[in-house]
């Protein structure tokens, strides 16, 4: 039976460098259904206890975690701002998290981050994986790829051969841990 992996950038930038990255990761696993989420589909108003006293939970919030319910893993890759997540994702997460259920319904996650930049999104991938282990039972990995467009083209992936064999590690490690197969 096909696996189901539900991938994401955690940015609402149009050309997300992140979500570049996320959907490649997804790429690397054997006969699995990919889906492929982009944030901008689901932008709802700034969450606050007031406006879901007033309104209710937005439907664009269901949907995000019908999407991740349906899923048997997750792959999300984070943008980094400020040293934290973007708005955007924190947004959907916050509102996500008002619904029953775990935030990430305990799904195994593979964590990713990039940048421009040499660190390649470290410090947020490093928030992440820590605040994550208290949001899913599920497994968690995670890998950090620096200077994204010195090491990473769409057709060719991640091209800096270490990177590309550390990330190939990192993967094969986590699909082993959840009984799945790499490319």
């Amino acid at each position: 039976m096909r696996k189901k992996v539900v991938a994401l950038g955690a940015s609402n930038s149009k050309h997300s460098i992140n979500k570049q990255l996320a959907e490649f990761a997804a790429g690397q696993i054997l006969d699995a259904e990919v889906e492929v989420l982009d944030l901008n589909d689901f932008e709802m108003p700034i969450y606050s206890v007031d406006r879901e006293k007033e309104s209710g939970i937005p439907e664009l919030a269901k949907s995000f975690k019908a999407k991740i319910k349906s899923a048997d893993l997750l792959i999300i890759s984070f943008a980094e701002h400020n040293g934290s997540y973007t708005v955007a994702f924190k947004n959907v997460m916050d509102w996500v998290s008002r619904l029953e259920g775990s935030t990430w319904e305990d799904k195994p996650m593979l964590l990713l981050a990039t940048s421009p930049g040499g660190r390649g999104g470290k410090t947020v991938l490093e928030l992440a994986t820590r605040s994550f282990a208290f949001m899913t039972k599920g497994a968690i990995r995670s890998y950090s790829l620096p200077s994204f467009y010195k090491n990473f083209t769409n057709t060719d992936g991640i091209t800096d051969e270490k990177l590309s064999e550390d990330f190939a590690t990192t993967l094969r490690l986590f699909l082993k841990e959840i009984s799945m197969v790499a490319a």
